[in-house]
């Protein structure tokens, strides 16, 4: 992955997030939670 591509990738997220955050569709929490079990997940393989 190039700096460029990480970087727009990184600020659609943070868009996303601000987006969310701003107009209180509730998807934060979600997505919290999801991570939570994704990095769960991977502890688990490791």
């Amino acid at each position: 992955m190039t700096n460029t591509l990480a970087i727009i990738l990184g600020l659609l997220i943070l868009g996303a997030l601000v987006l969310d955050l701003t107009f209180g569709l509730g998807f934060a929490l979600f997505l919290a939670r999801r991570f939570a079990d994704l990095v769960e997940w991977a502890a688990f393989w490791r």
